[in-house]
Protein backbone atom coordinates (compact mmCIF):
# COMPACT_ATOMS: atom_id res chain seq x y z
CA UNK A 1 0.00 0.00 0.00
CA UNK A 2 2.74 2.75 1.15
CA UNK A 3 4.84 1.66 -2.09
CA UNK A 4 2.35 2.24 -4.31
CA UNK A 5 1.32 5.09 -2.72
CA UNK A 6 4.90 6.48 -2.32
CA UNK A 7 5.46 5.64 -6.26
CA UNK A 8 2.45 8.10 -7.21
CA UNK A 9 3.22 10.58 -4.53
CA UNK A 10 6.79 11.14 -6.14
CA UNK A 11 5.64 11.29 -9.35
CA UNK A 12 2.89 14.37 -8.69
CA UNK A 13 5.39 16.00 -6.76
CA UNK A 14 8.03 15.68 -9.12
CA UNK A 15 5.80 17.45 -11.65
CA UNK A 16 4.70 20.04 -9.74
CA UNK A 17 8.73 21.16 -8.26
CA UNK A 18 9.13 21.92 -12.05
CA UNK A 19 6.74 24.56 -12.22
CA UNK A 20 7.97 25.68 -8.39
CA UNK A 21 11.23 26.38 -10.14
CA UNK A 22 9.86 29.05 -12.61
CA UNK A 23 8.48 31.23 -9.80
CA UNK A 24 11.72 31.12 -7.57
CA UNK A 25 12.59 34.41 -7.93
CA UNK A 26 9.21 36.06 -7.43
CA UNK A 27 8.64 34.06 -4.50
CA UNK A 28 12.67 35.66 -3.03
CA UNK A 29 11.26 39.11 -3.85
CA UNK A 30 8.41 38.79 -1.10
CA UNK A 31 9.19 37.69 2.75
CA UNK A 32 6.10 36.13 3.24
CA UNK A 33 5.86 34.25 0.24
CA UNK A 34 9.05 33.44 0.87
CA UNK A 35 8.15 32.08 4.15
CA UNK A 36 5.52 29.81 2.91
CA UNK A 37 7.13 28.74 0.03
CA UNK A 38 10.23 27.93 2.43
CA UNK A 39 8.06 25.89 5.03
CA UNK A 40 6.27 23.95 1.32
CA UNK A 41 9.94 22.92 0.31
CA UNK A 42 11.23 21.87 3.41
CA UNK A 43 8.38 19.14 3.73
CA UNK A 44 7.51 18.49 -0.09
CA UNK A 45 10.83 17.87 -0.68
CA UNK A 46 11.93 15.33 1.80
CA UNK A 47 10.33 12.83 -0.52
CA UNK A 48 13.30 12.74 -2.78
CA UNK A 49 15.21 11.19 0.10
CA UNK A 50 12.62 8.19 0.40
CA UNK A 51 13.44 5.54 -2.45
CA UNK A 52 11.40 3.00 -0.14
CA UNK A 53 9.49 2.76 2.65
CA UNK A 54 9.86 -0.47 4.44
CA UNK A 55 11.03 0.81 7.85
CA UNK A 56 9.22 2.71 10.79
CA UNK A 57 11.19 6.11 10.06
CA UNK A 58 10.64 5.59 6.62
CA UNK A 59 7.20 5.18 6.50
CA UNK A 60 6.30 8.10 9.22
CA UNK A 61 8.48 10.06 7.14
CA UNK A 62 6.28 9.72 4.04
CA UNK A 63 3.15 10.17 6.20
CA UNK A 64 4.55 13.72 7.54
CA UNK A 65 5.06 14.67 3.35
CA UNK A 66 1.88 13.32 2.61
CA UNK A 67 0.21 15.14 5.82
CA UNK A 68 2.00 18.37 5.22
CA UNK A 69 0.06 18.03 1.54
CA UNK A 70 -2.93 17.30 2.51
CA UNK A 71 -3.78 19.44 6.20
CA UNK A 72 -1.52 22.17 5.11
CA UNK A 73 -0.53 22.67 1.45
CA UNK A 74 -4.03 22.16 0.26
CA UNK A 75 -6.00 22.12 3.22
CA UNK A 76 -4.98 25.20 4.75
CA UNK A 77 -3.22 27.62 1.93
CA UNK A 78 -5.77 27.09 -0.67
CA UNK A 79 -8.29 27.14 1.47
CA UNK A 80 -7.10 30.58 2.37
CA UNK A 81 -6.61 31.85 -0.77
CA UNK A 82 -10.47 30.50 -1.47
CA UNK A 83 -11.68 32.49 1.62
CA UNK A 84 -10.70 35.74 -0.34
CA UNK A 85 -12.42 35.05 -3.65
CA UNK A 86 -15.46 33.78 -1.19
CA UNK A 87 -15.23 36.84 0.52
CA UNK A 88 -15.71 39.06 -2.79
CA UNK A 89 -19.08 36.51 -3.76
CA UNK A 90 -20.43 37.55 -0.83
CA UNK A 91 -20.37 41.15 -1.46
CA UNK A 92 -21.46 40.75 -4.97
CA UNK A 93 -18.14 41.14 -6.38
CA UNK A 94 -16.10 38.75 -9.03
CA UNK A 95 -19.02 35.85 -9.46
CA UNK A 96 -17.25 34.67 -11.99
CA UNK A 97 -14.31 34.03 -10.77
CA UNK A 98 -16.08 32.01 -7.93
CA UNK A 99 -17.76 30.07 -10.26
CA UNK A 100 -14.69 29.30 -11.66
CA UNK A 101 -13.25 28.43 -8.51
CA UNK A 102 -15.88 26.00 -7.65
CA UNK A 103 -14.40 23.40 -9.65
CA UNK A 104 -10.68 24.02 -8.09
CA UNK A 105 -12.24 23.75 -4.66
CA UNK A 106 -14.28 20.76 -5.55
CA UNK A 107 -10.64 18.97 -7.15
CA UNK A 108 -8.90 20.04 -3.91
CA UNK A 109 -11.09 18.67 -1.22
CA UNK A 110 -11.30 15.51 -3.31
CA UNK A 111 -7.14 15.67 -3.05
CA UNK A 112 -7.88 16.01 0.78
CA UNK A 113 -10.42 13.50 0.88
CA UNK A 114 -8.02 11.11 -0.92
CA UNK A 115 -4.77 11.39 1.17
CA UNK A 116 -6.44 11.27 4.42
CA UNK A 117 -8.08 7.69 3.09
CA UNK A 118 -4.60 7.00 2.44
CA UNK A 119 -3.25 8.19 5.92
CA UNK A 120 -6.34 6.20 7.49
CA UNK A 121 -5.80 3.11 5.80
CA UNK A 122 -2.11 2.93 7.44
CA UNK A 123 -3.38 3.77 10.55
CA UNK A 124 -5.37 0.74 10.40
CA UNK A 125 -2.78 -1.26 9.15
CA UNK A 126 -0.04 0.16 11.61
CA UNK A 127 -1.26 2.06 14.41
CA UNK A 128 1.91 2.26 15.41
CA UNK A 129 3.18 4.77 13.59
CA UNK A 130 0.75 7.04 14.96
CA UNK A 131 2.21 7.74 18.52
CA UNK A 132 2.49 10.66 20.33
CA UNK A 133 5.67 11.91 18.74
CA UNK A 134 4.08 11.69 15.51
CA UNK A 135 1.08 13.52 17.22
CA UNK A 136 3.55 16.54 18.45
CA UNK A 137 4.89 16.71 14.80
CA UNK A 138 1.43 17.40 13.09
CA UNK A 139 0.68 19.54 15.49
CA UNK A 140 3.73 21.66 15.49
CA UNK A 141 3.31 21.43 11.37
CA UNK A 142 0.16 23.18 11.08
CA UNK A 143 0.83 25.79 13.73
CA UNK A 144 3.58 26.61 11.50
CA UNK A 145 1.37 26.86 8.52
CA UNK A 146 -1.09 28.99 10.07
CA UNK A 147 1.60 31.80 10.91
CA UNK A 148 3.06 31.59 7.80
CA UNK A 149 -0.47 32.21 6.05
CA UNK A 150 -0.88 34.91 8.41
CA UNK A 151 2.12 36.85 7.20
CA UNK A 152 0.52 36.56 3.82
CA UNK A 153 -2.19 37.79 4.87
CA UNK A 154 -0.43 40.67 7.08
CA UNK A 155 0.43 41.74 3.39
CA UNK A 156 -2.90 41.13 1.63
CA UNK A 157 -5.07 43.16 4.21
CA UNK A 158 -2.50 45.62 5.15
CA UNK A 159 -4.02 48.15 3.41
CA UNK A 160 -7.38 47.29 4.90
CA UNK A 161 -9.85 45.29 2.87
CA UNK A 162 -13.69 46.83 4.27
CA UNK A 163 -15.40 43.59 5.66
CA UNK A 164 -12.14 41.51 6.05
CA UNK A 165 -10.36 41.92 8.86
CA UNK A 166 -6.97 40.25 9.48
CA UNK A 167 -8.22 39.07 13.24
CA UNK A 168 -10.93 37.89 11.57
CA UNK A 169 -8.58 35.73 8.82
CA UNK A 170 -6.13 34.59 11.70
CA UNK A 171 -9.96 33.30 12.81
CA UNK A 172 -10.14 31.76 9.93
CA UNK A 173 -7.34 30.13 9.12
CA UNK A 174 -7.52 28.51 13.29
CA UNK A 175 -10.47 26.99 12.71
CA UNK A 176 -8.96 25.23 9.19
CA UNK A 177 -6.32 24.06 11.59
CA UNK A 178 -8.63 22.31 13.72
CA UNK A 179 -10.66 20.36 11.99
CA UNK A 180 -7.56 19.08 10.09
CA UNK A 181 -5.84 17.96 13.28
CA UNK A 182 -9.40 16.53 13.85
CA UNK A 183 -9.15 14.53 10.51
CA UNK A 184 -5.93 12.88 12.56
CA UNK A 185 -7.89 11.69 15.20
CA UNK A 186 -6.01 14.67 17.08
CA UNK A 187 -7.94 17.07 19.61
CA UNK A 188 -8.32 20.80 17.96
CA UNK A 189 -5.31 23.22 18.87
CA UNK A 190 -7.00 26.14 19.10
CA UNK A 191 -10.80 25.99 19.51
CA UNK A 192 -11.89 28.96 17.05
CA UNK A 193 -15.00 29.67 15.80
CA UNK A 194 -14.82 29.89 11.90
CA UNK A 195 -16.07 33.79 11.49
CA UNK A 196 -16.68 32.94 7.70
CA UNK A 197 -20.39 31.90 7.10
CA UNK A 198 -19.34 31.92 3.61
CA UNK A 199 -16.97 29.33 3.70
CA UNK A 200 -19.59 27.18 5.61
CA UNK A 201 -22.09 27.69 3.44
CA UNK A 202 -19.13 26.98 0.43
CA UNK A 203 -19.14 22.88 1.42
CA UNK A 204 -22.59 22.49 0.35
CA UNK A 205 -22.69 24.24 -2.55
CA UNK A 206 -23.80 22.59 -5.62
CA UNK A 207 -21.90 22.30 -8.82
CA UNK A 208 -23.86 22.90 -12.01
CA UNK A 209 -22.13 21.14 -15.09
CA UNK A 210 -20.11 23.17 -17.29
CA UNK A 211 -21.26 21.59 -20.66
CA UNK A 212 -24.83 22.21 -19.34
CA UNK A 213 -24.71 26.16 -18.13
CA UNK A 214 -26.34 28.43 -19.87
CA UNK A 215 -25.12 31.26 -22.09
CA UNK A 216 -25.40 35.06 -19.75
CA UNK A 217 -26.88 38.01 -22.11
CA UNK A 218 -24.25 41.03 -22.70
CA UNK A 219 -25.65 43.87 -21.97
CA UNK A 220 -23.41 47.10 -23.67
CA UNK A 221 -23.37 50.18 -20.85
CA UNK A 222 -23.89 52.51 -23.61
Amino acid sequence: MLNSSLTIHHAAISKANHGLQQWELTVESIPSIQKKAQFCFRWIDSIHELQEIRTPEQQKAFLLNLACFAACIEGLFFFAAFAYVYFLRSKGLLNGLAAGTNWVFRDESMHITFAFEVINTVRAESPELFDAEFEKQIVAMLEEAVDCETAFAEDLLGQGVAGLSLSDMRAYLESVADSRLQSFGIKKRYGTRNPFSFMELQDVQELTNFFERGFLPIRSGS
